[in-house]
């Protein structure tokens, strides 16, 4: 086709949508379509005319607009923690749940192990601490270590340490999920040691109300890094339909993406641990509300919130 048949066949398209703007999405996006079809006649069979460079403008103005409108209409961010997050937690329940049973048995292992065998808790804990939390409970504060340092220096320390633990969970992963299950059972084993070190005392019901005040939140996450350590690992272990290679870049993306997403969740147990859990002294409603309201959340928008998500999908394609 010439050129001159090309814009007379087109040019009042061209000119009402240069003239009549538009905010309707889906009107902008068919005319950005039309655009980007003439503009690619064009570049074929008149690379270096005006018509192009004129096309190529138009074109780079839908562009533009459709962007616009959809930064006005969405928070990216938002939209992750809101919806993305919770629909990978329901993709992945499997794996959430293989990590909490595996952090579970663990945990139970680490127990049993300190009850009985009174050097398992040295062993694991190192005699420093042991004779240092003994040394608290004799004075009557069995819980100062929580009280040991600055508040700031101490959030940062323990957000900075945890962090670094979900990420090494996660990342240890790769080695198909022999070494998150590592992580998983070094940390389990430790958590186990450490809240029996406080039932030998009889101090049983007392540290729960104080020590998951955090806990709750802290523990959560690293089952959840877990959960993204085993299902990079399982990319690699059953890569389905999929190449090995482009399985594993699906499962170290969504992996990471969890990692990621419970980033906030690391530094919420870090302000706990470092402001709140300190106040010991504070009535056992008080505490036992924190705790409670932590294990709801995470109950709620890891497990509940993620299934209705999967049986109502319009509410997130509308909001998008």
């Amino acid at each position: 086709m010439r050129e001159a048949l090309f814009i007379k066949q087109n040019s009042a398209k061209w000119k009402t949508y240069e003239n009549a703007e538009t905010h309707d999405p889906d009107e902008l996006a068919e005319r950005f379509l039309n655009i980007s079809d003439d503009l690619a006649y064009s570049k074929t069979f008149y690379p270096s005319s005006k018509t192009t460079l004129y096309l190529n403008g138009l074109a780079a103005g839908f562009h533009q607009s459709i962007y616009k409108n959809k930064k006005e209409k969405t928070n990216r961010f938002v939209y992750f923690w809101q919806f993305e997050l919770p629909s990978l937690f329901k993709t992945y329940h499997r794996q959430i749940l293989y990590s909490f049973i595996f952090f579970t048995t663990f945990f139970l292992i680490g127990v049993l192990s300190a009850r009985y065998d009174n050097s398992f808790v040295r062993l694991i804990l190192t005699d420093d601490y042991v004779n240092m939390t003994n040394e608290n409970i004799s004075k009557g504060d069995p819980f100062g270590v929580f009280k040991s340092q600055n508040e700031f220096i101490m959030f940062w320390l323990i957000a900075k340490n945890n962090i670094t633990i979900t990420v090494q969970t996660f990342l240890s992963g790769i080695t198909c999920s022999v070494g998150t299950l590592y992580f998983l059972f070094r940390n389990g084993l430790m958590v186990g040691c450490f809240q029996y070190l406080f039932i030998s005392k009889g101090l049983g019901m007392q540290s729960v109300l104080v020590i998951w005040i955090h806990g709750t939140l802290e523990i959560s996450t690293i089952i959840l890094a877990g959960a993204a350590g085993l299902i990079m690992g399982n990319s690699i272990l059953f890569p389905k339909t999929y190449t090995r290679f482009v399985s594993l870049k699906k499962g170290a993306l969504d992996g990471l993406k969890i990692i990621l997403g419970i980033v906030p969740i690391v530094v919420t147990a870090a302000i706990f641990e470092s402001f709140v859990t300190r106040h010991t002294e504070m009535p056992v409603w008080l505490s036992g509300s924190i705790l409670a309201i932590s294990f709801l959340f995470i109950i709620w928008y890891v497990v509940v919130y993620p299934i209705y998500l999967s049986r109502n999908p319009k509410t997130a394609i509308n909001i998008k």
